[in-house]
Order: structure tokens, then C-alpha cells, then sequence
């Protein structure tokens, strides 16, 4: 039997955690970056980022653009779709709980890039309800769990993901600037809790929270009519939303251990 030494062992276990920094930091980028913002972002040397990124490369998880700038591979969005699969599995049953407890639509969505996708709804039982097709994805600066997500980046990433994205209209009062989104944004994390306030459709409030300990920004939320998801609605669902929140990402920190 062939023996493998502990020094080839280690450096392997060192080249894939290094291989998954690049596409942390990429992805952090809004998924695709320069070498020189790869180069800047990690304590990597450029003849060891090379290297690495010519595997990635070859094996479909990075992509080189055109304009030599690089970009998440195509072999990611399967693995993506499995885990994105499993985790709304997972969060089904606090999901169905916070449907329970509050009669409206719960959903639950993750950063993809520079927008959210929604991997997971439980409707309401109500005639007249949210219904959110699986796998959608939706803008950042519009949406509820999109403005919950945001409240958890750094100010430079917030206006880094919102310019590459944009801003567009989808109602009269959806927020197209960045000097009102940050306004919102801050108030999100003071009170905990985001507001779509119409904003993406007429007639429908929705609100979100982040979850804590997530190991990638994501956020759970209810929805519903403005006529039901009123001010005593919001009083009524945060704290609800807060603890479904935090025992999520409870479950998440221990399914990775």
C-alpha cells in the first residue's frame, strides 16, 4: 500500500482551502473579479493564485471572461442548485411554523450574486396570498429579504452589489438611490427587521429578517396584502420572525460541524 505523507496531505488540504478562498472571494465580488482584486483581497502570491485559477479553469468552477477578468464556472450552478435544494429542506419546517403562527406567506432567500434567490415557500392558507415561485430571483434593493441581506454587508459591499445590479422602478415606491437605500438600510439594522414596503408590487407588504450564523447572507420572511400586514401585523410577526431566524441559523452552524 502506497503511504501519503502528512506534508503532501497537508499541502492538498492547503491548495483546496485556498482554491475555495478564490471563489469566496469572486463571489464576494458579485461573481466575477481581476486578478488584481484577487490579488489585493487574499495573502495568496500571484504565481499561486495562477496556478490555482488555471485549475478552476480547467475544471469548469472559474471561467476567464474576454476581458481577462474572471468569473464563477457553470459547474457550480448544479452544486448550488443541490445545496440550495437541501437547504430549503431544511428550513421547511420553520417555514411551515412561522405559517402557522402568523397566517401569511413565509418565504426564505440567499444571495446569489448581486440579487437574492428563493429557495424555499410555505404559502398561506388565505384565498388571497403571496405565492412566490421556488428559484426566483429577486433585486436586492426592493425586496424585503434582499434589504434584510443587505443589512448584514459592509457599507463598501452594499454599494459595490447595488451598482453592479442597478436600481430600477418596479413601483412608485421603490427606492432608485443609493443615498435612500443606505437610509433604509441603516434603519433595517437598528430595528432588525426589513420592509418592503410595496415596493416590489403594489398591495403587498412584505417583512424580513437576516439569519444569524448563516454561512452565506440569507433571510426568511412574511408577506402578504398591506390590508393584513398591517402596523399590528409587524409588532406582532418580528419577534416571531426573530426566533425562527435564530434557531435557523442555529441548525446551519451545526449541520456544518
Amino acid at each position: 500500500m502506497t503511504q501519503v505523507s502528512s506534508k503532501s496531505t497537508t499541502g492538498g488540504v492547503q491548495s483546496v482551502e485556498r482554491a475555495f478562498e478564490l471563489l469566496e472571494v469572486i463571489a464576494r465580488a458579485g461573481g466575477e473579479a481581476a486578478l488584481s482584486e484577487l490579488a489585493a483581497d487574499t495573502p495568496l502570491p500571484l504565481p499561486t493564485i495562477h496556478r490555482l485559477l488555471r485549475t478552476l479553469v480547467g475544471v469548469g468552477y472559474v471561467r476567464q471572461l474576454p476581458n481577462r477578468r474572471y468569473s464563477l464556472g457553470p459547474r457550480l450552478i448544479r452544486l448550488g442548485e443541490v445545496a440550495n435544494r437541501q437547504l430549503g429542506a431544511l428550513a421547511s419546517p420553520a417555514l411551515k411554523d412561522l405559517v402557522s403562527k402568523l397566517g401569511e406567506s413565509a418565504n426564505i432567500a440567499v444571495l446569489d450574486g448581486d440579487m437574492v434567490t428563493y429557495i424555499a415557500q410555505v404559502q398561506s392558507a388565505h384565498s388571497m396570498r403571496m405565492i412566490t415561485e421556488v428559484g426566483r430571483r429577486a433585486m436586492l434593493h426592493n425586496s424585503g429579504v434582499g434589504k434584510a441581506v443587505l443589512s448584514v454587508l459592509d457599507d463598501e459591499r452594499v454599494q459595490r452589489l447595488v451598482s453592479q445590479a442597478g436600481m430600477p422602478p418596479k413601483t412608485a415606491n421603490t427606492i432608485t438611490t443609493l443615498g435612500k437605500l443606505f437610509t433604509d438600510v441603516e434603519a433595517t439594522r437598528e430595528r432588525g427587521y426589513a420592509i418592503d414596503e410595496e415596493e416590489q408590487e403594489l398591495g403587498v407588504r412584505c417583512i424580513a429578517v437576516p439569519v444569524p450564523g448563516a454561512p452565506t447572507p440569507m433571510a426568511i420572511s412574511v408577506s402578504g396584502p398591506v390590508t393584513r400586514v398591517d402596523e399590528a401585523f409587524t409588532k406582532r410577526a418580528v419577534p416571531v420572525l426573530q426566533e425562527a431566524a435564530r434557531e435557523l441559523g442555529r441548525q446551519l452552524v451545526a449541520a456544518a460541524d
